[in-house]
Order: C-alpha cells, then sequence, then structure tokens
C-alpha cells in the first residue's frame, strides 16, 4: 500500500507478534535456509564431543563394588579417577530425569567413607578425547572455539562441585563449578568455557582432553585459587570448593545426558541410534564374548598342545589394542574331532593390531596339527574383551 508523508520505521517482530501456525512451510524460500544458520558456525552433526553421554553402553557390565583405585568400571568411556578416597560401587542406574529421553545414568555410591581426606587424595569421573576429534575447536590460534557442558545431575550431597577441562597435550586447564541446590533432585547444569588461544590439541589418535567431573580432592588439588580461565597446569587451583563426596555412607552421585560442544550455548542433548553409539565406543573397548555356553569363535591346533584363533574386530580400534580377560579353572573349551580341550586362559598372538587379532593357549591342548574346531565359554563369570582406552 502506499503512505502519505514518510514510510513508518521498521520494528522487528517479537514472539507475542508471531501466532502458532502463522509460518508454514510454503511460506519460507528454500535459498533463505542455509546450513550455516541452522548450525551458527558449529558442526551439526556428532556435535557431542564425549561418546556415550547418555551412559546407555556399558560392555564391562551394569555393576562393580569395592572400587578403591582408578579405572574404566561400567559405562563405556567413562573413567573413575582414585586415589585413596572411600570405597565405592559404580552401578548404571534406570533412575533418569522425567521426560527427558533418558534411559540410563551412571551412579556413584560411597560405601566406606573418608571424612578427612590426605592432601594427595582425589576422586573424579573422568572422559578423555582424542586430539584428532577436536581439531574444528582450532585451539591455539586467535579463532578458537568456546565450549559449553551441559549435563543432568542429582546427588543427596548438596554444595559446589568442579567440572575442569585438561589440555594434557600443553598442561592447560580451566575449571568451572555448578552448585547442587537440592538433595535428591535431578538437576541440568549449563557451564561455558572461554577459547584457549595458547596451545594447540594434537592431530592424533591420543589422548589430548580430559573432561573431570570432580568428586572430592585433597589439599593438593582444592588449596589455592579456582582456575576460571585457561592457565598453565597448577594442581593447587583444580578443584578449589569441590565438596566431598567422600564423607559419608549416605552419599550418591548421579549423572547422565553429559554433552561438550562448540559455541557460547548449550543445544538439545544429541541422542544417537544404539548401534551408532556402540560403536562409537567399540573404537576403545570391544566385549568378545561373556557368560557360560557362549560360542565365539573358531580355532584350530597349529600344533599338539596349541590352539589359535584369529578374526576381525567389529570396529578398527584406537590402536593395538591389549587384553581384558578372566582366566579360572576350564573357564573356556575347544570343540574338535568329537573331542574337547578345556581350557583355562588365553594370550594374545604376537600378530595382533588395531584391525584384527590373534588368541592362543600353548599348554592345555592336546589334539592333532590342522584339526579345526570352534571355541565356547564354560563359565559364568568368562570374558574376553579388547581394550585401546586413553
Amino acid at each position: 500500500m502506499s503512505y502519505i508523508g514518510k514510510t513508518p520505521t521498521p520494528a522487528p517482530l517479537t514472539s507475542s507478534d508471531i501466532t502458532d501456525g502463522i509460518i508454514t512451510t510454503t511460506k519460507i524460500a528454500d535459498a533463505n535456509v542455509t546450513n550455516p544458520k541452522l548450525t551458527s558456525g558449529s558442526q551439526q552433526n556428532f556435535r557431542n564431543i564425549i561418546i556415550n553421554g547418555d551412559m546407555s553402553i556399558a560392555q564391562r557390565g551394569t555393576s562393580t563394588s569395592s572400587i578403591t583405585s582408578s579405572g574404566y568400571n561400567t559405562v563405556d568411556r567413562f573413567r573413575t579417577g582414585l586415589v585413596t578416597l572411600g570405597t565405592w560401587t559404580q552401578t548404571q542406574s534406570t533412575d533418569v530425569p522425567t521426560g527427558q529421553g533418558f534411559a540410563k545414568s551412571m551412579k556413584l555410591d560411597c560405601t566406606t567413607a573418608d571424612a578427612s581426606p590426605a592432601s594427595g587424595d582425589l576422586l573424579f569421573f573422568q572422559q578423555r578425547i582424542e586430539g584428532q576429534n577436536l581439531q574444528y575447536l582450532k585451539k591455539g590460534t586467535s579463532s578458537t572455539e568456546s565450549l559449553t557442558a551441559s549435563f543432568w545431575v542429582k546427588s543427596n550431597k548438596t554444595g559446589t562441585y568442579i567440572l575442569e577441562l585438561y589440555d594434557t597435550d600443553n598442561t592447560r586447564s580451566i575449571s568451572k563449578s555448578y552448585t547442587i541446590s537440592s538433595a535428591n533432585t535431578w538437576e541440568k547444569k549449563t557451564i561455558t568455557y572461554d577459547g584457549d588461544t595458547s596451545g594447540a590439541f594434537a592431530n592424533d589418535n591420543g589422548g589430548s582432553l580430559r573432561f573431570n567431573f570432580w568428586l572430592g580432592a585433597g589439599t593438593d588439588y582444592s588449596s589455592g585459587t579456582l582456575a576460571t580461565s585457561w592457565n598453565s597446569l597448577t594442581n593447587a587451583n583444580r578443584a578449589v570448593g569441590q565438596v566431598n563426596l567422600a564423607d559419608s555412607t549416605s552419599n550418591e552421585w548421579y549423572v547422565t545426558g553429559v554433552q561438550l560442544e562448540a559455541g557460547t550455548s548449550a543445544s538439545d542433548f544429541e541422542f544417537l541410534p544404539y548401534d551408532v553409539n556402540l560403536a562409537r565406543c567399540q573404537r576403545y573397548y570391544q566385549l568378545i564374548t561373556s557368560g557360560s555356553s557362549d560360542i565365539f569363535g573358531t580355532g584350530f591346533n597349529y600344533n599338539s598342545s596349541q590352539v589359535r584363533s584369529y578374526d576381525f574386530y567389529y570396529q578398527e580400534m584406537r590402536g593395538t589394542p591389549s587384553l581384558d580377560i578372566e582366566t579360572g579353572s576350564d573357564y573356556y573349551s575347544f570343540l574338535r574331532n568329537g573331542a574337547v580341550d578345556n581350557l583355562n586362559t588365553f594370550e594374545l598372538d604376537g600378530r595382533t593390531n588395531k584391525k584384527s587379532y590373534g588368541i592362543l593357549n600353548s599348554t592345555e591342548a592336546s589334539g592333532t596339527s590342522g584339526q579345526a574346531g570352534f571355541l565356547r565359554t564354560n563359565n559364568a563369570s568368562a570374558y574376553i574383551a579388547f581394550d585401546a582406552e586413553l
């Protein structure tokens, strides 16, 4: 329409000016919706740097008790860091925030308390991340990306907790605090970290970044000033203000929906199909067999006393793995030519690499060279896995 006098000054529309249903697909030209506008400068797919953040994969099992030292226990890709600060049970739990789409969480339960930590004591829940997965963050340049962490957390112990990013390539770190405000209540937390213009991540399959949920810290890690900006690592500044989750056997801590992404705001949690999530976890750890009466491969008598088996991993692994096996009397069997050899263990063949593997038993078989058969577990506690964790 035409106007008498001056054209009115344009005013931006607000959400109250746009009623539901007024903007339809046909009113939006294809050329006006571009990928950069959707992603706001960060990658759209696999934007979550954390693997298995919904705690849905647990190849090692759903519960481990009597934890007194560091290691991988239940949910894949997450490691417990522990130095003489209580005894713990870790569980893949079904206690999750309502209506958020999560089916699993990770629970840490204190079973032996330590209310007076020594100076070097510590407890954290951690994921280690390959440098080659972090190159798009442009760390160490003037174009470095900020990072935003988001997660759901629940504990009976309220107070201040610390979430740390630790660059192991350049020995630099940044820590931010969050508060659990209401006991035994799921709360969503979002924390943003500035980008670091110093120190690039190595472009390889080594561990470059550690994502640390601190849960307890002696004075070696908490007596300084919290490092809320990137700095050269000073242990005393890493976990200042952190509550001691180990001070009572009543204490427990749950977490799920862990996401770390480029940018200054958190997007909705990136749910992946189960098979995709499992395949990403299997790059670092692969369970080949577990339980009783599970046929897990073919084998042959290399000679009268040695059984060998060769196969391919489900996924190419991060590097040449080590063998993780539960051994015991007659835990495994080699069935061949109408006979059975009961075996207690296996060891790695020297030709194992990140794509294929060989296992062998050198002393417990009694067949004829060249005979073939299949391998089976005999005990509910038996398992064979390969470990290429960071």
